[in-house]
């Protein structure tokens, strides 16, 4: 530690020791006397302390002790801590990822309230950085004007009051406006914690290309918007948005949701939940069957997304079978065979009906399969939850189906595909294999009250 002050301190065999300090005292040698003192107990302990000090390691301030010791710790026990700083620098940068990832959960429930009211091409033109709302009379007939020539205004609004615009601009607005201020909120506070050195290389390249998502997800959405502001290719057509848009938009936003949440538990739990080898053991068992259903709970939200880019919604609105079918029989009428299963109404509709049972089920085997595992309450509960979320799921999307998707359904079930997916990378997160050092130190059976 102090190896710019200390040169070196040598023992010599005839009981001789020669001790440099550089620019303070020139050498000298120790008498017999000295050399016993050196050799008592408690100096051989100071200098094992000195000599296992790793080389090279200079301390310039106190406050960075720290920093330091819980490098010593991590080199000592293997763990790699994503924050520097002690509890409190954790705390903090937890509360901040955590914040971020409940305010892209918002801003996916205002995405699919703007969808479900049919405000998203209610502005036709398009800022990376916004601009104030119309304030004016004047104003806000010059942005009516602009709606009137859009596809939509012309083939399912025409006729619309300035009083009805209005609520759709400022649905439109508000969503533009709210990811921007996300991305505000979540860049000062990362300028505050790089400046405070809280930020390890590891978390800040993390967190740089999930704010490099989030700028991406503004040009992701009015690339978007503008697929639905062109001329549909039949004029019995209605003008929407093109579906691979819409899904790019919604799973981008899903990427940056479960980044966000997946690097905050990491950052406030750094070891899983275990108590005992047995539980590591059972928690391993439960990974290898979590992660293909948590693969599956993410395919079938995404086909939700081709769901809502062809108003499947507002089709063969029974359950459980489509019509008086149970396969409409135009599932593989168009051609190639690949498009049916992205742009077809029939055939993504029952895409999604497959794939939400086989999610149901298969969330439901997992609870069956582990439940005589010697597992960590925690990730019981966690399985637990995921049954009850997924059986609640599957009821709000059938009571969309069947009352013709109002929004509040609508945005119900979007609401709750997400929370599903949160539950699942909760689990996910709390499965992980814990370090080196915690796996020594634990008993074979965990301790019982």
């Amino acid at each position: 530690m102090f190896r710019s002050r200390v040169v070196g301190l040598f023992l010599k065999n005839n009981g001789k020791a020669l001790y440099n300090i550089r620019g303070t005292m020139s050498s000298r040698v120790l008498n017999k006397e000295s050399f016993r003192l050196l050799s008592t107990g408690v100096t051989r302990k100071c200098l094992d302390c000195f000599r296992s000090l790793p080389k090279g390691n200079y301390v310039p301030s106190i406050r960075n002790m720290s920093t330091v010791a819980s490098v010593g710790i991590q080199n000592k026990e293997g763990l790699k801590l994503l924050v520097n700083g002690g509890p409190h620098a954790q705390k903090m940068v937890g509360i901040w990822l955590f914040g971020s990832a409940a305010w892209v959960f918002s801003m996916v429930i205002l995405g699919g309230i703007t969808r479900l009211t049919r405000s998203g091409l209610s502005m036709t033109d398009w800022k990376f950085t916004g601009g104030l709302p119309p304030l004016s009379d004047e104003d806000w007939l010059l942005e009516f004007e602009k709606y009137k020539q859009s596809p939509e205004y012309k083939r399912v609004n025409r006729g619309m009051s300035i009083d009805d615009f209005k609520f759709i601009y400022w649905m439109e607005y508000a969503h533009r406006m709210w990811g921007r201020a996300l991305g505000i909120m979540f860049a000062l506070p990362f300028s505050y914690f790089l400046r405070k050195g809280y930020i390890t290389l590891q978390l800040g390249a993390r967190l740089s290309t999930l704010f490099a998502l989030g700028a991406g997800q503004g040009l992701i959405g009015w690339w978007m918007v503008k697929s639905g502001l062109e001329e549909p290719p039949s004029e019995y057509a209605q003008p929407r948005v093109s579906p691979y848009r819409l899904a790019a938009h919604l799973t981008s936003a899903f990427a940056i949701y479960c980044g966000l949440l997946w690097t905050g538990l990491s950052v406030v739990m750094p070891e899983p939940p275990a108590e005992s080898l047995a539980w590591v053991r059972g928690a391993a068992k439960v990974k290898r069957l979590a992660l293909p259903v948590s693969l599956l709970v993410g395919v079938t939200a995404v086909s939700g997304a081709f769901v809502a880019g062809n108003d499947a919604g507002h089709a063969y609105n029974t359950f459980p079978k489509m019509g008086d079918t149970w396969i409409p029989e135009d599932v593989f009428e168009m051609k190639p065979l690949i498009r049916n299963f992205f742009e077809n109404t029939s055939t993504v509709q029952l895409d999604h009906r497959i794939l939400a049972t086989a999610t149901l089920f298969s969330i439901g085997a997992l609870w069956w399969s582990t439940r005589k595992f010697d597992i960590h309450p925690a990730v019981r509960s966690l399985i637990g939850s995921a049954v009850g979320m997924a059986g609640l799921q599957v009821t709000l999307g059938i009571s969309t189906l069947l009352s013709y998707v109002p929004v509040e359904l609508g945005t119900a079930h979007q609401a709750g595909a997400l929370t599903l997916l949160t539950l699942m990378i909760l689990l996910n997160h709390t499965l992980r294999r814990p370090s080196a050092s915690l796996l020594k130190s634990l008993p074979q059976v965990a301790k019982t009250i």
